[in-house]
């Protein structure tokens, strides 16, 4: 049972994940702010995560000095408060399954930070590299699918939805909407590229993950509130009371904050990060099947042929990158032997001939 366990956290992982966009989808119909929920989903997380972090790491925590605490307060602007402000905003005009797809463009465009920022290499003259770069082109191809065409509608025997809400109000009303939704998925994707690279060479010189992570949870907190006010100042639009919106905030804030996080750290310390990332696609095909049947939402074969696009390119980058470090641990291991047998034969000749005393 043990060997499965990183494969059903990585289900449960996905499942959570597309249970978010679902739920926000949701609630977003329903006419909720989508700045307002990004607060309060942010709020739920820091109450969270802080007492964790108070507990886990009290006594072996990095100290925290002034500089750093910019940093991680800049981190947390651009890859959750801008990020998601972006994303949730741009959830009001698409739809489920296309926000869902657009995701996995996240692991190509985290690999195109990090070959700007020179961690990663690209050599176009080995198969590796080219697989590569088709992928990053295969990902813009398939981000200008999901823009651009619509395509038919897809038919489905059952396609009443199970929650009840207003989900033809903004899905698709005009093809500016579509295209404006799109893009700024796509953009709020690579803010979180760059968020996942930067924080990458942070985490080298601040070690403490889960206080780096309630910190970060805790500045976009403040500033998703400054915004949220900013912009909405209807004391009704704040109201949750004991409906979805509530259990999209407390969803969000816990088992995506919370939990999901925690699979994930979990399932690249036994698997790597390559395995991560390779379970993406199962978000989009969760999403599909709930979008249709409980959001009633209707498929189009742009949407579909976007996604395959997206999902082709995610593991042409996957697979370029396994090939390179598969032949950078052959050469790693072709090296060993020979060390050890000039060794062998310095022991040999230390013992056969006599000491030279000086």
């Amino acid at each position: 049972m043990g060997a499965k366990n990183p494969y059903l956290a990585v289900l449960l992982a996905q499942i959570i994940y597309a249970g978010m966009i679902l739920l926000s989808k949701a609630v977003f119909n329903e006419g909720m702010k989508s700045y307002v929920f990004i607060f309060y989903r942010q709020l739920v997380g820091t109450i969270i995560l802080v007492p964790l972090a108070m507990i886990f790491e009290r006594k072996n925590s990095v100290p925290l000095s002034f500089l750093i605490f910019c940093k991680i307060f800049m981190l947390a602007f651009l890859g959750i408060t801008l990020a998601l402000n972006v994303y949730a905003f741009a959830l009001v005009y698409t739809s489920a399954t296309m926000a869902a797809a657009i995701v996995n463009s996240l692991p190509v465009s985290t690999f195109f930070f990090a070959v700007l920022l020179r961690m990663e290499r690209v050599t176009i003259r080995t198969m590796p590299g080219v697989a590569k770069v088709a992928g990053l082109i295969a990902c813009m191809a398939g981000v200008a699918i999901l823009a651009f065409y619509k395509g038919p509608q897809l038919k489905f025997l059952l396609h009443h939805p199970f929650i009840e809400c207003n989900s033809s109000k903004n899905h698709d009303s005009s093809g500016k909407k579509r295209l404006l939704g799109s893009l700024l998925l796509f953009i709020s994707i690579l803010f979180w590229g760059l968020w996942l690279v930067l924080q990458a060479q942070f985490l080298k010189s601040y070690p403490s993950k889960l206080t780096f992570t309630s910190l970060q949870c805790l500045a976009s907190a403040v500033q998703t509130f400054v915004v949220a006010i900013s912009l909405e100042r209807n004391p009704n639009h704040w109201k949750l009371g004991w409906n979805l919106r509530l259990l999209a905030v407390l969803y969000c804030g816990i088992l995506v904050a919370a939990v999901s996080y925690y699979l994930q750290t979990w399932v690249i310390e036994k698997k790597g990060p390559i395995f991560q990332a390779m379970s993406t696609p199962l978000s989009l095909i969760i999403t599909i099947i709930g979008s249709v049947f409980l959001l009633g939402e209707a498929i189009s074969l742009g949407s579909v042929l976007g996604g395959i696009l997206l999902v082709v390119s995610l593991y042409s980058v996957l697979w370029g990158k396994s090939k390179e470090q598969g032949t950078d641990n052959q050469g790693s291991i072709s090296v060993q032997p020979e060390k050890e047998c000039i060794e062998k034969k310095d022991a040999e000749m230390n013992t056969t001939e006599p000491a030279i005393v000086v």
